[in-house]
């Protein structure tokens, strides 16, 4: 059941709050050089002279050096706080990329070795943000929608993001482009640490357990359904691909991912917009059953206007399911675990991409671009699935120890209200 947000509730009054709009602008701008990576060392390799195939294996080894990398350093914010952890990081992250941009490809092994240390201390800005919400925000419900701003607010990124690539590479070249890029990933990491929040957030005490997050069964099956959604996510880009080629027309391309953005931008402002009662477990089986039952039109694969619009109609529901994911790990990361928890949702929402898109290849070549937007309808509703099958782990109500209990280490001065957070999350 959903009720309208008052106007004092919504997404204003979360950019309103202190150091909110500060904390937002500076991970979505420290999370560019991420978001940007493949389109960015795809423009590079080719500007060297390299092929598509090095260009493939330096983006693999990045993204495998990624999912590796925010789990442990998701870890290492939780055990050592934000600034000590995220902006080494992000120095780091930057070397590797500035050390790509000044060598080239022609040592390969260099070349690799560049990628792997940038992916590997990517900072887990984005699990870190959402480890600072309930400090900063106090009330629930204003954590809730300020989720749901985060999932705006990253398809946000994602467009604006190659556009400013793209535009810096017509300014100068494709190596510039990645020195400017990770120049500013840094200064938004640097926003980020500086600012009293972070500097002061502390995790709860955690239990020495080597699994860390993952000894949460409930945290393990969203785990596993979003592995599943990521992969229909991934299949999507690649079928598009293919979708065009069919057509003739590339931009197509460039049309139906636009639209699947807008889908998501529309979905999460929406959802964002008002309140929600019930458990957010029995919601999240809701939106990620709608997310499947909107892929699957795709299959239709009728003409490019037409099937713009079944872009924009897949991606409603991405948004809202990613925003009340989010509070579903508030709800079961582990006491004192709670940047590595998101940051695990993070790796294995990309690992399903990755593999999306490496299963919706072959399966195009065997039986046409239809069978790769069958992919991801199939992603979908295993998803669905998952959490069906999973419901009592999920459904079990968190321990006393094991939820938003690290909330009330938030903030250092603003214990007080971290604390009414903490007593209203559950």
């Amino acid at each position: 059941m959903a009720t309208e947000a008052p106007v004092h509730g919504g997404y204003l009054d979360i950019l309103r709050a202190p150091h909110a709009a500060r904390l937002l602008a500076g991970t979505l701008v420290g999370r560019l050089p991420n978001a940007v990576g493949p389109v960015a060392l795809t423009l590079f390799v080719r500007d060297q002279g390299g092929s598509y195939t090095l260009a493939g294996g330096l983006i693999a080894a990045y993204g495998v050096a990624t999912a590796v990398g925010q789990p442990l350093l998701g870890r290492a914010v939780d055990l050592k706080g934000q600034p000590r952890v995220q902006l080494p990081a992000a120095v780091l992250s930057a070397l590797g990329m500035t050390l790509l941009a000044l060598t080239g490809i022609g040592h390969l092994p260099l070349a690799y070795a560049a990628v792997v240390l940038a992916g590997l201390f990517t900072p887990p800005l984005e699990g870190g943000l959402r480890a600072l919400w309930p400090g900063v925000l106090g009330r629930e419900d204003r954590v809730h929608r300020a989720y749901a701003l985060d999932a705006v607010a990253q398809e946000v990124m994602f467009t604006v993001g190659p556009l400013l690539l793209t535009l810096l590479v017509s300014l100068r070249s494709p190596a510039a482009a990645l020195l400017v890029i990770n120049l500013l990933g840094v200064l938004g990491a640097l926003a980020v640490v500086l600012s009293e929040p972070s500097r002061t957030w502390r995790s709860a005490p955690r239990e020495a357990h080597w699994l860390g997050a993952l000894r949460s069964p409930g945290l393990l099956a969203l785990l596993g359904a979003f592995f599943f959604v990521g992969l229909a996510l991934g299949s999507i880009t690649v079928a598009a691909v293919a979708y065009a080629d069919d057509h003739g027309t590339p931009s197509v391309y460039g049309w139906l991912m636009a639209a699947l953005g807008l889908g998501a931008l529309l979905g999460g402002v929406a959802y964002g917009a008002r309140q929600w009662s019930g458990t957010p477990e029995r919601r999240l089986r809701v939106l990620v059953l709608l997310l499947a039952v909107c892929y699957l039109p795709l299959v239709l694969t009728p003409g490019p206007v037409a099937m713009t619009g079944l872009s924009v109609l897949s991606g409603v529901f991405l948004a809202p399911a990613l925003a009340c994911a989010f509070i579903v790990v508030d709800r079961h990361a582990p006491r004192g675990t709670v940047t590595e928890a998101f940051s695990w949702l993070v790796t294995t929402f990309g690992v399903g991409s990755a593999l999306g898109s490496a299963a919706a290849g072959p399966a195009i070549e065997l039986a046409g671009t239809v069978s790769g937007f069958a992919v991801a309808g199939a992603g979908g509703l295993i998803a669905f699935l998952v959490l069906l099958a999973t419901g009592r782990a999920l459904g079990a109500p968190p321990a006393p120890d094991t939820p938003a209990a690290d909330v009330r280490h938030a903030v250092g001065a603003g214990a007080p209200t971290a604390v009414h957070s903490e007593k209203n999350t559950h």
